[in-house]
């Protein structure tokens, strides 16, 4: 079984030696240049509340795609995680292949737990057939990065940043001229095709209708024509998203679109520059109608039975979505936690200490669900849009209504 030594692997070392005594929990979780932070937050609280267990951290997902592609050859492979962590638009395929065991006998034998206690919205995500089976872990939603030293080379402050798809084309072009070489990078590439369904809903709008992909609609096209605006507009580079990452950080770039899941890390790696976030840009002044929710939920999938393996996978899942542990969420990261309990105890004072990360916090009026593609062959519908997307950036497409029509046909082909 291949570990992953990340900088929590040095905190679980220090318990090895007692690990006999212990019930020890294995646990999958993707993005580590994300969570490690976090879980060395969590580890801590959770041993000192629960000394007779000891989490086992497995090799961590690449994406949330590969998170889903690894869970389900280790179902196949009988080598299941007790508790693993995926994105919240790919739970509903574990739950049908029925590898995520329904959370409510232990909700059901908690005499404080109550499930409005969580986001509504993220709580419905995990819940299928009226079983609860992932609890929300963080929330995020897509918000702007903007370097301040950059951006006052064309004459932009905290007043009269972007507010339009068609504002940061025009933020670009005197970016340009101001001698900044690269002004701007959008997260095309995010996963599960997360910045298409962004321009979806933004016209109110969504991805998927039943097994119906609905690219094939007006909203679809001006989603790929807003697209091809941003990057041809912007001259965008197509940077994988860590070099992206690692760009803006840097200093390099002025304005950047992706998961305020990022802004912990970018404020820990970043160079001498002010950094501000703000609302994600609308196809129109109205702004966007709706953005899709991101983020993962905690899932129980230990094929054990017995009782006390089961109660301590479930007091680890439960720890780290409540109170303390989903509060580190917000305090490591820039998700926000999905439990009022943890609002509670960090939302007043934290955001307003950290303004950077209470962006997308002043957006939740606008969240809505981010959709998985139905049936086996999700996860194949998601790569050729993907696909379909990178040609946009790279100008392999420049006729989006014959791109429209190609998506449309290739991806219903798979749901259907």
């Amino acid at each position: 079984m291949k570990y992953a030594m990340t900088a929590m692997g040095f905190v679980l070392a220090a318990t090895a030696a007692a690990a006999e005594d212990k019930i020890v929990v294995e646990f999958g979780y993707p993005y580590s240049h994300l969570f490690d932070v976090t879980y060395e937050a969590i580890l801590p609280k959770f041993y000192a509340a629960h000394p007779n267990i000891e989490i086992k951290m497995r090799a961590t997902y690449e994406s949330y795609e590969d998170g889903t592609n690894t869970i389900l050859r280790e179902a196949v492979a009988g080598n299941l995680p007790d508790v693993t962590m995926q994105g919240l638009n790919r739970q509903a395929i574990l739950v049908e292949k029925g590898i995520a065991r329904s959370l409510e006998p232990f909700i059901a034998a908690e005499a404080d737990f109550a499930k409005d206690g969580y986001h509504k919205a993220m709580l419905d995500l995990g819940t299928f057939g009226d079983e609860v089976y992932g609890l929300p872990f963080s929330i995020s939603l897509p918000v702007g990065y903007y370097n301040m030293e950059v951006m006052a080379k064309a004459g932009y402050d905290a007043t009269n940043l972007p507010a339009t798809w068609e504002d940061v084309v025009q933020a670009c072009v005197k970016l340009r001229e101001a001698g900044v070489d690269n002004p701007m990078f959008w997260g095309w590439n995010i996963t599960g095709n997360w910045f298409l369904q962004a321009l979806m809903w933004s016209q109110d709008k969504p991805t998927v209708e039943g097994n119906d992909f609905q690219l094939d609609s007006d909203e679809g096209l001006v989603a790929l024509e807003t697209m091809q605006n941003i990057f041809t507009g912007c001259e965008m580079q197509n940077l994988e998203w860590k070099s992206a990452l690692a760009s803006f950080s840097a200093g390099d770039l002025g304005m950047m679109y992706w998961s305020t899941s990022a802004v912990g890390a970018v404020e820990r790696a970043m160079g001498d520059f002010t950094l501000v976030t703000n609302e994600y840009p609308g196809i129109t002044a109205e702004g966007p109608m709706g953005l899709p929710a991101g983020g993962n939920s905690a899932l129980l999938t230990s094929t054990s039975d017995d009782p006390e393996q089961l109660a301590a996978a479930w007091a680890w899942l439960k720890f780290i979505t409540s109170g303390e542990g989903a509060a580190d969420v917000a305090r490591t990261t820039g998700y926000m936690p999905p439990n009022q309990a943890a609002n509670e105890i960090i939302l007043a004072d934290f955001y307003a200490e950290n303004p950077a990360k209470a962006t997308a916090v002043r957006q939740l009026p606008l969240l809505r669900e981010w959709q998985a593609y139905p049936g086996d062959n999700g996860l194949a519908a998601t790569q050729v849009i993907y696909d379909g997307l990178e040609g946009i950036v790279t100008g392999e497409y420049e006729d989006m209504a014959e791109l429209q029509e190609e998506l449309s046909e290739e991806v219903q082909d798979l749901l259907d």
